[in-house]
């Protein structure tokens, strides 16, 4: 019976969870683009010549799928309030890129050979294994992108860590590694950074400066 009743209350405590069921929603959407988006625009610019392979940069493109999932959940269950607010602008930047291939499908041609590059280790093989998942369309906005830099600015913002600055100076540099591994493992233009960067400073000001702003000045005056 205490188990139960245990259990209860931990599913009352955490229950604004189920927003996360989106993921659910995002994955059918993102799946179907995938199979039906071959007749695409190419996303290109000269600046994407300049940019070399590196199949290192394996490493930080994979550690974006635990720092998405390590900051959501640390809002999950640290705050409600930040935990909403941080799923309003992952979720809304992608359903916006979503739309964005569903309307004009696009992708790319960068990706290497790489049965041709002349070299074989660890990097390159999970590198092609995720080739093998991921196809180049549904590129611009770049996700992996706009969720690394909406993370980095929750986090940022969060009154528990923006004073731990060994840590916010590591979520920066992670997040700036996630982003350059993008286009050094061919998986994006430089354009889909730049549109990424553009998205976030739209959601950030949808999200965190005009309705939060407002509702946290509000509750400071009340308790004034």
């Amino acid at each position: 019976m205490k188990a139960r009743g245990a259990l209860k209350k931990l599913i009352n405590k955490y229950r604004h969870g189920w927003v996360l069921s989106y993921f659910f929603i995002y994955m059918a959407w993102f799946t179907y683009l995938e199979r039906h988006n071959t007749n695409v625009t190419p996303i290109y610019s000269k600046l994407d010549d300049y940019i070399p392979f590196l199949e290192i940069f394996i490493i930080p493109y994979l550690l974006w799928f635990i720092y998405i999932a390590v900051t959501v959940i640390y809002f999950l269950l640290t705050s409600k309030q930040d935990f909403y607010k941080i799923c309003a602008y992952l979720f809304i930047g992608m359903s916006i890129c979503l739309a964005i291939y569903t309307v004009w499908p696009n992708g790319h041609n960068l990706r290497v050979n790489l049965g041709e590059l002349g070299r074989s280790n660890i990097f390159t093989r999970m590198l092609s294994f995720i080739y093998g998942l991921d196809t180049s369309t549904n590129v611009f906005p770049s996700i992996h992108v706009y969720n690394s830099i909406g993370a980095a600015i929750a986090i940022r913002r969060d009154a528990r860590l923006s004073g731990i600055k060994w840590l916010q100076w590591s979520v920066f540099a992670l997040t700036v590694l996630i982003c350059a591994s993008t286009v050094f493992l061919k998986q994006h233009s430089i354009l889909d950074i730049f549109g990424a960067i553009a998205l976030n400073i739209i959601m950030y000001a949808f999200v965190y400066v005009p309705v939060w702003g407002r509702a946290e000045k509000t509750e400071k005056q009340v308790i004034i």
